[in-house]
C-alpha cells in the first residue's frame, strides 16, 4: 500500500495556485508535482469564506470554481478556541489549525508566519510547513538522491563585501533602516569580524548567513542587564527563503554549540524581531534559549552554555535537562542507557560528518539533514524499554564494528502506520517512501510496529570502541538488536573512548 498523506493547504496558499495573475512559485509549484498523484490534497470550509470576502468577484468565482480539485474536509465540530471578538481572519486561522489539532490531517502548509506562532502554542508546531519546509521534505521522501548536502563554511565578512548589492542582503538592510546595514557590514570586516555562511548549489549563490562575535561582560538589553564572562552572539542570522527546511538554521546553532564549548563562552545570545520570525523563535526555544527583555525592540533570546555540566535542578527531567543545556546531559542512576545497532549506510546517512566515513562512498539518499543535531532512527528491533531522556550509543556494524556516537533521546514510539511514521521523522528523515513503507509492511506482517526513535546527537566519540573491547566489557553474543547496559558498562565505554 503506498504512503499517503493528507496535507491541508492554507488560504494564502490556495489563492496563488488559482489567481492567475500570480506567478506560482518554483517551491509550490514542485509541492504540487510532488504531492500530485501521491497524496490527498486538503482545503477546509473556513478557506471557502475567506474567499468569499474577496471583494473582486471575478478572481473570488474563479477561485472558488478552482477549489473542487482538491478535497474539501468536512466542517467538523466548532473551534473552541473562536471566542466572541475574534475577527474573521483569526477565526478562518483557528478553524484550520483546529482541524489539525483534531487529526483531519497530518499537517498543514501555510505561509502565515502568525498561524505558525499559534501552532507551536498549541504544540502542533512540527505538523505546519512553510511551502520551502514542505517542498524539502516531499523531495526527501520521493526524489531522494536529488538532494544535496549543506555545507557550512567559516568566512570573513571580507570575503562578502562585495555581494552586498545583490538581492539577499535585501530584508537585512530593510530591517536596520536601509544603506546602515551596509555601513555596519563593512565596519565589522574592517575588525575581522567572522560569518558562518551557506551557498546553495550548483549556482553557488549566497543562501545563509550567521555574523557571530565573542563578547565579555556585554550589557545585552535595555535594562541594563550583563551576562558575565565571555559570550557568543550570533549578530545577524538569515536562511534565505530558497533553503528553508534543509535545517539550515539548525547547522548554524550547531555550529555556534561547538565554537561556544570551544571558546569558553558560557552563554549565546541573539535579538530577533519575534513578529517577523516566529520559526526562528520556534527553532531557538527548543534549542534552550530564553527571552530576556528587549534591545531596541527586538526580544533577546539568551541560552546557558556552562563550561561544566550545572547541578541538576529540582523536577528537571533528563530530556529538559539536556535540551537546556546542550551539549551536557545526565547519565545518572535516573537516565537508561542504550547500545543501538545500525548499518553502516545508514550510519553515513545520518552521521555523514563522522570523521570515519568512507569519503569515497556515495552519499546516501537525504544526507544533507545528517550534519543536523535533530535526527531520526527507525528500527524493527523489540525492544520497548527506551524513554525520553535516555542514551543511546551508535554501534557501527558489518565495517567498523564499534561504538561511534552518543544521543539523547527526544522521543521513543511504536507504528505499522506509514503515514503516522512519516509524519514523526518528517523533518529530520533521511528515510524515502520506499523505506518506510518496506519497513511498516514488514512489521505489520510480524504483528508489531516499526520502533520509531527521535534523538539529538551529543556527539561522536573521540575514539570508537572496538567489539574487543566491548567484549571484555561484559557485551557479549552477536549484536543485532538494542541492547540495555548498566552504569558502569556505560561509563567504561565513555572512558575508552576518551570522552
Amino acid at each position: 500500500m503506498a504512503l499517503q498523506l493528507r496535507i491541508l493547504l492554507d488560504t494564502n496558499v490556495l489563492i496563488p495556485l488559482h489567481d492567475s495573475q500570480i506567478a506560482l512559485r518554483p517551491s509550490l509549484a514542485n509541492v504540487m508535482r510532488l504531492a500530485q498523484g501521491r497524496h490527498q490534497l486538503l482545503y477546509h470550509p473556513a478557506s471557502v469564506r475567506d474567499i468569499q470576502r474577496d471583494t473582486n468577484v471575478g478572481r473570488r468565482n474563479e477561485t472558488l470554481q478552482r477549489l473542487r480539485q482538491f478535497v474539501s474536509l468536512t466542517e467538523g465540530p466548532a473551534c473552541p478556541w473562536n471566542i466572541p471578538g475574534l475577527s474573521d481572519n483569526d477565526q478562518c486561522d483557528n478553524s484550520i489549525l483546529y482541524a489539525l489539532f483534531r487529526d483531519a490531517a497530518h499537517v498543514l502548509i501555510t505561509e502565515d508566519r502568525k498561524l505558525h506562532a499559534k501552532a507551536a502554542a498549541h504544540n502542533l508546531g512540527d505538523r505546519v510547513y512553510f511551502i520551502q519546509t514542505a517542498e524539502d521534505w516531499l523531495r526527501r521522501l520521493h526524489e531522494p538522491h536529488d538532494i544535496e548536502i549543506p555545507n557550512i563554511v567559516d568566512v570573513p565578512l571580507n570575503e562578502l563585501t562585495g555581494l552586498l548589492p545583490r538581492p539577499f542582503f535585501n530584508s537585512l538592510r530593510a530591517a536596520y533602516g536601509g544603506r546602515a546595514f551596509d555601513d555596519w557590514f563593512r565596519e565589522k570586516a574592517r575588525q575581522g569580524r567572522q560569518a558562518w555562511i551557506y551557498r546553495n548549489q550548483p549556482a553557488d549563490e549566497l543562501a545563509a548567513l550567521c555574523v557571530y562575535d565573542v563578547q565579555t561582560n556585554e550589557i545585552i538589553n535595555d535594562a541594563g542587564f550583563r551576562l558575565p564572562g565571555q559570550a557568543l552572539k550570533l549578530c545577524t542570522f538569515k536562511v534565505g527563503e530558497a533553503v528553508r527546511g534543509r535545517k539550515i538554521g539548525e547547522l548554524f546553532l550547531k555550529a555556534s554549540f561547538l565554537y561556544a564549548t570551544a571558546n569558553a563562552c558560557e552563554h549565546i545570545f541573539i535579538d530577533v524581531q519575534e513578529a517577523s520570525h516566529p520559526e526562528l523563535v520556534h527553532l531557538l526555544v527548543d534549542f534552550g534559549f530564553e527571552a530576556n527583555g528587549l534591545h531596541n525592540r527586538d526580544t533577546v533570546y539568551v541560552k546557558k552554555h556552562p563550561l561544566r555540566p550545572p547541578r541538576v535542578p529540582q523536577n528537571v527531567r533528563p530530556f529538559d535537562y539536556a535540551r537546556s543545556y546542550y551539549p551536557h546531559y545526565r547519565s545518572d542512576l535516573e537516565v537508561s542507557k542504550f547500545v543501538i545497532p545500525i548499518r553502516p549506510n545508514y550510519h553515513q546517512t545520518l552521521f555523514n560528518d563522522y570523521p570515519g566515513n568512507d569519503r569515497r562512498a556515495p552519499i546516501a539518499h537525504a544526507a544533507h539533514v545528517g550534519n543536523a543535531i535533530k535526527l531520526a532512527y527507525l528500527s524493527g528491533s523489540p525492544s520497548g524499554q527506551i524513554a525520553r531522556g535516555d542514551l543511546v550509543l551508535f554501534y557501527r556494524t558489518i565495517d567498523q564494528k564499534a561504538i561511534t556516537t552518543l544521543a539523547v533521546v527526544e522521543r521513543f514510539d511504536t507504528s505499522a502506520d506509514a503515514e503516522q511514521i512519516a509524519q514523526w521523522v518528517s523533518r529530520r528523515t533521511v528515510y524515502s517512501e520506499t523505506d518506510i513503507e518496506t519497513m511498516a509492511a514488514a512489521a505489520r506482517a510480524r504483528n508489531r510496529g516499526v520502533r520509531v526513535m527521535l534523538f539529538r546527537t551529543l556527539g561522536h566519540l573521540p575514539t570508537p570502541v572496538p567489539r574487543a573491547a566491548m567484549l571484555r566489557m561484559g557485551i557479549r553474543g552477536q549484536l543485532q538488536s538494542t541492547r540495555r547496559i548498566n552504569n558502569d558498562t556505560f561509563s567504561r565505554i565513555l572512558h575508552d573512548a576518551g570522552w
